[in-house]
C-alpha cells in the first residue's frame, strides 16, 4: 500500500487513512468484488477513486444525480486527475471532448447516470474504453421498496457480466434486507467481500424537541447560526414554500425544493447551494441523494421523518467534512398521523407496512429517549457504545418516571377493546370520557374504563406515542391503524418487566441548541478571512466553495496557522496540484507577503523531500568555493537538488550516476551525510 499511502498524500492530501478506508481501497485495488456499506460522510467516494489510480484502464462511476457526477469530476480535476462525465447536462462538445479522452485511453474515472445503462451506443463505446472497475454509488438504489429505488439501476449486474470486471459497490443505508437485494441484483446472488463500517458520526450534535410553535423554533434556530449554510427538512411541498419565505422574511438566504417544481428552478436552487455558503435550503426528501457538499453546517427537520433509516441519512448531509455539524429534529402529533397514513396508503404488501410502523416507532423510539441519543441510534444498527456528551440528552438528561403502572393499564385497554382503535380512543377510554364511539361499543362498561383520570387525554396520548417508541404498540395497516400488541409487550403486560417513560416533553423549546463554534474566537477574524479569500478563488475559477477547499481544511488553517509551503503541505485536505495552486494565496491571507520559492521547490513541499532539499542546497551553499573557499564557483541546477531529495541515493557512487563525476568531487561527501541524516 505504499503506492496507495503516496497518492492519498499527493492527490487528496491526506496523511492517512479515515477508518476502515484502507483495507476497501485494498480489496478494490486486487479486483475484488466489494460491497461497502459506510457511514455517509465516511470517504466512500475515496474507495474507489484511489484504487482507480492504482489500476490501468477506466474506473467507471455509476452515480445516481447529475450534480453528483459534476461536483465529484470538478474535485478530481482540482486535484490533478483525469476524470469526466457523459450527461445530458453537458453540451454535445463537452460529451464529445469526454468520448474523445476515453478513446485515447486518457481517463481514469468515467462518470454516468445509470439511465443510459440501456444504450446499446453506450455499451458499445464501454467495450471499447478498457474499463477495468465499476464502481456504483448509493447502491441501495437497487431496492425496490426504498424510497430511492431506481429501475435503471438494475441493469448494472448485466452491464458487469458484458464487460465481466471487478463490481465495487457503496452505500451509506443499506439494512440487511436491502443489502441482500444488492447481492443479489449487482453480484448475481454471488457474496462478495463485504465491509460494514461503523455508522458512527460522532462531529454531528444530535437534538430533537417537541414542537412548540413550530415555525417560530426553526427560525430561532437559524438566526443563531446566520450565515451557515443548512438543509430543512419538510414533509410536504407547501410547508417548504411557507418556511423559506418566513426564512427570507428573517433576512436569511433561503429557497425552497421540492418534486413539483420546474426543473430548471430544481437546477437553479442546486447550483446555488454548491456555490453560496450561506443559503439555506428548505426541502422535501427530494433533495438530498444527490447532495455532496463537505460543509454543510446543520440539518434541521420541520417534521418527523419516515423512519430511523432516512433519519440518518439525511441528517448525515452535514458535517461530511468532519468539522462540527448539527441535526435538530422536531416532531408531533400530527407528524405521526401523517406518516402512518403515508405508510397505510401506500401500495406495499402487508408486511412490508407492518415493518414500516416497526421503523416509525424506532424513531419515535429516538424522539423520546431516555438517555444518550447517539447510544439508541448506533444501537439500531448493531453497533454498541459509550455515552456521547454530543447530544441534547447527555447534557441534559430528560425527567423521568416509573411508567410501568401507567403502561400496563394503557395495554389492557388496547386489549379490551379488541385492539380495534387507535390512540384517542383508548385514551378516552382511560379518562372515563363518554364519547359516542364508546357508547356505541360498550366501553364505559369495561373494567379499565376511567382507571386512568389522574392524566388527561393529551398526556395518555404522550404515554402511547412512547409506547409505540418502545415498540409495545404497532398500528395494524389491515385494521386502518387501530393499535396492535406486539410480543415485546407481554413480559410488561405480566408484571415480568417495568417501563422508565418521560415526563411530559412539550416544554417550549423556541431557541434550539446552543450554538457551537467552528473555531476559537480568538481564530474566528483569520477563518472569516480565508473564507473571504475561498470564496474569491472560487467565484473566479466559476467552482463551488468547497473544491477549493472545504471548511474543515480552513478551520485546520486558522488553528496552525501554518507560516510556509512547507507547513501549509501539511494541512488536511492539501494535495500537491492545490498546494501549487492556491497555496501562497491562502499564506498571503495568514502572513502577509509570502516569500519567493523556486516552482521545483516549491513542488516538493507536499512530499517528505522539501526538508531534505533545503539541507542540501545549504551544503551546496558551503561549499560553492571549495572546502577552502578558494576553488572556482560550482553549483547543482534546482532541479537536480530536487531529484537528490526524491530519490535519496545510498552511495557516493549512485550520487555521481546523478550529478556527474566533477560535482560528485566536490559535493558528493556533504550530499551523502544529509541524506543519511534525513532517514
Amino acid at each position: 500500500m505504499q503506492q496507495a499511502n503516496k497518492l492519498l498524500k499527493d492527490v487528496f492530501g491526506f496523511d492517512g487513512f479515515r477508518m476502515g478506508q484502507e483495507e476497501i481501497v485494498q480489496s478494490v485495488a486486487n479486483g475484488e468484488n466489494v460491497l461497502a456499506i459506510m457511514p455517509t460522510g465516511g470517504g466512500k467516494s475515496l474507495c474507489f477513486q484511489l484504487p482507480a489510480l492504482l489500476n490501468d484502464g477506466v474506473t467507471l462511476v455509476i452515480s445516481p444525480l447529475i450534480a453528483l457526477m459534476r461536483d465529484q469530476v470538478a474535485g478530481l480535476q482540482q486535484a490533478g486527475v483525469e476524470a469526466g462525465a457523459i450527461t445530458s447536462a453537458n453540451s454535445e462538445a463537452e460529451n464529445d471532448a469526454v468520448v474523445l479522452a476515453l478513446r485515447e485511453r486518457r481517463l481514469k474515472l468515467l462518470y454516468l447516470a445509470p439511465e443510459r445503462l440501456s444504450s446499446f451506443v453506450t455499451k458499445s463505446l464501454l467495450r471499447d474504453a478498457n474499463v477495468s472497475l465499476i464502481a456504483v454509488d448509493e447502491a441501495h438504489c437497487v431496492s425496490q421498496w426504498g424510497h430511492d429505488f431506481r429501475p435503471d439501476y438494475l441493469r448494472i449486474g448485466e452491464l458487469r457480466q458484458f464487460l465481466n470486471v471487478p463490481l465495487a459497490a457503496f452505500t451509506a443505508t443499506a439494512d440487511e434486507e436491502t443489502r441482500g437485494e444488492i447481492v443479489e441484483r449487482l453480484f448475481d446472488g454471488r457474496q462478495p467481500t463485504t465491509f460494514l463500517k461503523g455508522f458512527d458520526r460522532p462531529n454531528i450534535h444530535l437534538a430533537f424537541a417537541a414542537k412548540n410553535k413550530p415555525r417560530q423554533q426553526i427560525t430561532s434556530f437559524a438566526a443563531a447560526r446566520r450565515g451557515q449554510c443548512g438543509i430543512v427538512y419538510c414533509a410536504t411541498r407547501a410547508k417548504t414554500e411557507g418556511l423559506a419565505k418566513a426564512l427570507r422574511d428573517e433576512g436569511h438566504n433561503a429557497r425552497h425544493y421540492h418534486g413539483a417544481m420546474d426543473p430548471s428552478e430544481r437546477r437553479d436552487v442546486e447550483r446555488r447551494f454548491n456555490v453560496e455558503d450561506d443559503l439555506i435550503v428548505v426541502a422535501t426528501i427530494a433533495f438530498g441523494m444527490g447532495v455532496d457538499k463537505p460543509d454543510i453546517r446543520w440539518v434541521a427537520h420541520a417534521d418527523l421523518p419516515k423512519s430511523v433509516e432516512g433519519y440518518y441519512q439525511e441528517i448525515g448531509r452535514a458535517g461530511r467534512d468532519g468539522a462540527r455539524a448539527e441535526a435538530y429534529t422536531l416532531y408531533g402529533q400530527e407528524d405521526i398521523r401523517l406518516r402512518r397514513a403515508q405508510i397505510d396508503e401506500g401500495l406495499a404488501p402487508a408486511d412490508r407496512q407492518e415493518a414500516d410502523h416497526a421503523r416509525l416507532n424506532a424513531l419515535l423510539g429516538l424522539a423520546e429517549a431516555l438517555g444518550c441519543r447517539r447510544k439508541l441510534l448506533l444501537g439500531y444498527f448493531g453497533e454498541t457504545a459509550e455515552d456521547c456528551g454530543n447530544c441534547d440528552l447527555c447534557e441534559n438528561p430528560p425527567e423521568t418516571f416509573d411508567g410501568t403502572q401507567d403502561a400496563r393499564k394503557a395495554l389492557s385497554a388496547v386489549l379490551r377493546t379488541e385492539e380495534r382503535f387507535g390512540a384517542g380512543h383508548i385514551a378516552d377510554v382511560l379518562t372515563g370520557k363518554l364519547t359516542d364511539k364508546v357508547a356505541q361499543f360498550g366501553h364505559d362498561a369495561l373494567p379499565t374504563f376511567g382507571v386512568g383520570r389522574e392524566h388527561t387525554a393529551p398526556q395518555w396520548q404522550m404515554i402511547i406515542r412512547q409506547l409505540m417508541g418502545h415498540d409495545f404498540l404497532r398500528p395494524d395497516p389491515s385494521r386502518h391503524g387501530a393499535l396492535r400488541i406486539t410480543l415485546k409487550a407481554h413480559p410488561l403486560l405480566k408484571g415480568e418487566a417495568p417501563v422508565m417513560l418521560r415526563k411530559d416533553v412539550l416544554k417550549p423549546t423556541s431557541s434550539g441548541p446552543k450554538v457551537r463554534a467552528l473555531v476559537s474566537d480568538e481564530d474566528a477574524p483569520l477563518f472569516s478571512a480565508l473564507k473571504a479569500k475561498r470564496r474569491y478563488l472560487a467565484d473566479t475559477a466559476s467552482l463551488p466553495a468547497y473544491i477549493v477547499f472545504n471548511d474543515k481544511t480552513l478551520i485546520e488553517m486558522a488553528k496552525r496557522k501554518p507560516t510556509s509551503l512547507d507547513e501549509m503541505a501539511m494541512i488536511g485536505g492539501v494535495g500537491a496540484k492545490k498546494l501549487e495552486k492556491y497555496g501562497r494565496e491562502f499564506l498571503s491571507v495568514i502572513i502577509g507577503d509570502t516569500p519567493k520559492q523556486h516552482p521545483t521547490r516549491a513542488k516538493l513541499a507536499v512530499s517528505d523531500a522539501g526538508a531534505l532539499f533545503d539541507q542540501l542546497q545549504d551544503a551546496q551553499t558551503d561549499l560553492n568555493r571549495g572546502s577552502d573557499g578558494t576553488e572556482k564557483p560550482l553549483s547543482c541546477p534546482t532541479t537536480m537538488l530536487a531529484k537528490l531529495a526524491k530519490m535519496k541515493p545510498q552511495s557516493l557512487n549512485d550520487i555521481e550516476r546523478l550529478i556527474g563525476t566533477k560535482r560528485a568531487e566536490r559535493f558528493g561527501d556533504a550530499f551523502l551525510e544529509r541524506i543519511k541524516q534525513d532517514r
